[in-house]
């Protein structure tokens, strides 16, 4: 409970300094929720020349679209700021964050947790509510429960990669176009069916790194669509267990880049 505290005296303390000047603060939300609207785009001018992608109408597309954005805005959100830790690592301040009495990776989402990230969550939310009411989705209670899940399961899931990839800058300080490959390209990569991408790319994004749960998979359950590529209809209800591996996994690289972490000395 003591560390709950400074933990929220600290998130706190980045609110009121990110707001202090409401101006500024109010161009930056505006700037972080055209993001998503900039990414929807790309997907609107592609049904310009197309009346499906994959076998997949506009309207499915689009809850594809808004499973992927929503997960990976709430993973922004709350891990994305990471991604900085090779900056610590680099000058040498991440020995300060040892040596406290707090969780390490606690710190490091506390100290630099960016608020105006918040807008870019707004907008997918809506866009996933438009797409599902635009897709006409039967709901039942167990599609209730998957539908409030399934951002949930991914943002765990790209939680996990932002982590994991993050872990690298202990051992390579400039590996953050090699993270970013992973996050922002893994946000792209989910935002289409896998139909649309070719067999070998399909195996080792899809389902060697697990990307084609975050999206694809829980939108056919939730359209009741049957996959294209043959896997059995209880495959997009396994989300949950795919995010929760992930984590574990991401939580033994972290551990293991934390104990062979080596300072520089400054």
């Amino acid at each position: 409970m003591a560390s709950l505290s400074i933990y929220r005296v600290l998130l706190a303390a980045q609110l009121r300094a990110q707001t202090s000047y409401r101006g500024s603060f109010a161009i930056d939300l505006a700037a972080n929720a055209l993001i998503p609207i900039i990414d929807l785009a790309a997907v609107v001018v592609l049904f310009q020349v197309t009346p499906s992608l994959g076998g997949f109408s506009p309207a499915e597309v689009l809850v594809i679209f808004g499973l992927s954005a929503t997960s990976f805005a709430l993973a922004d959100l709350v891990v994305g700021n990471i991604e900085r830790i090779r900056l610590y690592v680099r000058q040498g301040t991440l020995d300060a964050a040892l040596v406290r009495p707090l969780s390490v990776l606690g710190q490091m989402l506390s100290l630099d947790f960016t608020i105006r990230r918040a807008a870019r969550l707004a907008v997918a939310v809506t866009i996933l509510a438009v797409a599902v009411w635009r897709a006409d989705v039967s709901f039942s209670p167990a599609r209730v429960a998957l539908l409030l899940a399934a951002p949930l399961t991914g943002a765990l899931f790209f939680a996990a990669v932002f982590v994991a990839t993050a872990t690298v800058a202990f051992w390579w300080i400039d590996s953050g176009e090699v993270a970013n490959s992973f996050t922002y390209g893994g946000r792209d990569f989910t935002s289409y069916p896998i139909t649309v991408y070719g067999d070998a790319f399909r195996r080792v994004f899809a389902y060697a790194l697990g990307f084609a749960f975050v999206g694809y998979y829980p939108a056919l359950a939730l359209l009741r669509r049957a996959d294209p590529i043959g896997l059995p209809t209880w495959v997009g209800w396994s989300s949950p267990v795919v995010a929760v591996s992930a984590a574990c996994l991401a939580a033994v690289v972290w551990r293991f880049g934390i104990r062979h972490y080596r300072s520089t000395g400054s």
